[in-house]
């Protein structure tokens, strides 16, 4: 993937249709690029996510968003790996349930295919962050950041997202729904790949 700076950025469409993720980037991404468009602001569908590994899902996402708007795009693919899982639910974190599962949903389900294996369970948010020019750019700028964790046996908190209820963060007592959305935006492993995103982009 590219490594070389890039011209400023005008417009920049965001490919998610997350609201959860599009608050996260809109906070990290302030003076990134003039402007950012949020995918449904675009009138753009989601396409469907096929690849089987977080760097290629974003940038199946990004090329998606681009082709569609003719603008640079960003997009991620993040989720949830659980060592007592084998990895679950990895690249289906946000489907792990059901397509179109819920957040309380898919996190029933993951503390139920815990039962019965000792804790404490080990567990990382990963995140795969990647910038396109235009639809057929044969250099996309990628970004890696993960985060990790435990998780907890019933949920706490009432912010963030996803599976942030049960993953304590790093060896402390506070789960990811519990911190402050400041220093979330901070830590998280959107926060380091979008860090490093931006120093290869425009510099250190």
């Amino acid at each position: 993937m590219a490594m070389a700076r890039m011209a400023p950025i005008a417009e920049l469409v965001v490919a998610t249709s997350n609201l959860g993720k599009l608050r996260e980037f809109q906070d990290m991404l302030q003076g990134f690029a003039a402007r950012l468009i949020a995918q449904t602001e675009a009138g753009i569908v989601a396409v469907e996510e096929t690849a089987g590994t977080f760097v290629g899902n974003a940038l199946l996402k990004a090329r998606h968003a681009s082709r569609l708007t003719g603008l640079p795009a960003l997009a991620d693919d993040s989720g949830l790996e659980v060592d007592a899982l084998g990895g679950r639910p990895g690249v289906y974190s946000a489907r792990y349930a059901k397509i179109g599962a819920t957040d309380v949903e898919n996190n029933a389900k993951l503390l139920a295919e815990l039962q019965g294996f000792p804790g404490p369970h080990t567990a990382r948010y990963h995140c795969a962050i990647v910038l396109v020019r235009n639809a057929e750019d044969s250099a996309p700028v990628l970004a890696l950041g993960s985060w990790e964790g435990r998780i907890t046996s019933m949920p706490r908190g009432t912010g963030g997202f996803g599976y942030d209820p049960l993953f304590l963060v790093g060896n402390g007592s506070l789960t990811a729904a519990e911190l402050e959305t400041g220093i979330k935006n901070r830590i998280s492993h959107r926060a380091i790949a979008l860090s490093r995103l931006k120093t290869l982009v425009h510099g250190a």
